[in-house]
């Protein structure tokens, strides 16, 4: 199990935890859009580290979007399974190619 998988994991099992005790729970309990909004933050901030060229800072950064990417799929009820199977089916496509396919 890799370590996404099981932040994951932790997360989906937070989603009946008391929000008294659990940073995820709380957070969980205030809704899928208090959850996007709290990524939006964390993206926000990863991208000031990234132009400021805070290696450190970039990389704790990281580790919170994708905490917090996990946790608005989760009050989504988006499993990572998912997720990992779209980047498998998207895997040796040209990027340019997959999006000039989901155009209209």
């Amino acid at each position: 199990m890799s370590i996404l998988d099981h932040l994951a994991a932790t997360i989906d099992a937070r989603k009946t935890a008391d929000p008294g005790t659990s940073w995820t729970a709380k957070l969980l309990s205030k809704g899928p859009e208090k959850c996007a909004e709290k990524f939006g933050e964390e993206a926000i901030e990863a991208i000031i580290a990234a132009t400021k060229g805070d290696r450190d800072n970039l990389t704790a950064e990281a580790a919170d979007v994708l905490y917090h990417l996990l946790v608005m799929l989760a009050a989504r009820d988006i499993p990572l399974a998912d997720v990992l199977a779209e980047l498998e089916r998207r895997e040796g496509t040209s990027g340019i190619a997959e999006k000039a396919a989901r155009k209209d």
